[in-house]
């Protein structure tokens, strides 16, 4: 029995690892685009009628929340404003239903924050910075 949930907690770690990292990357990605691409980037968001004075915070969130959960640091805290993040995506950029492109881009989003929702719930797992810190769990 102990053998079966050493091999248990070795694969959650893995899995929730590999969920981090897969979650983590279109963030850590795109904050660092936005930098390179920082008046395309304007001009989408005044498109929508959102103030340019919000991008630097945009890419703030993207690039610190993104590597806080690659990290498993904070990951519960970093997860939840993601999720959050993704489901204002989703509602404020893609409204237009009948387009199928938007409305992939709507699901896609939603389905992101289920996953983040996930991870805030799960921790990051046994493979993380914030398990070797002194962090109590709730906050790693």
């Amino acid at each position: 029995m102990p053998m079966f949930y050493e091999a248990d907690s070795a694969l959650s770690s893995a899995g929730l690892l590999a969920g981090r990292l897969l979650l983590a990357l279109i963030f850590v990605h795109e904050g660092w685009s936005l930098i390179g691409s920082y008046g395309p980037a304007v001009a989408y968001l005044q498109k929508f009628g959102i103030s340019a004075t919000l991008l630097p915070a945009v890419i703030l969130l993207q690039l610190s929340s993104g590597l806080l959960v690659v990290a498993g640091l904070l990951t519960r805290v970093a997860a939840l404003a993601l999720a959050a993040f993704c489901v204002f995506t989703a509602l404020f950029f893609h409204r237009q239903l009948a387009d199928a492109n938007q409305l992939l881009h709507l699901q896609k989003d939603l389905a992101i924050a289920g996953g983040f929702l996930t991870l805030a719930v799960a921790g990051p797992g046994g493979w993380s910075v914030g398990r070797y810190l002194t962090v109590p769990p709730y906050a790693r």
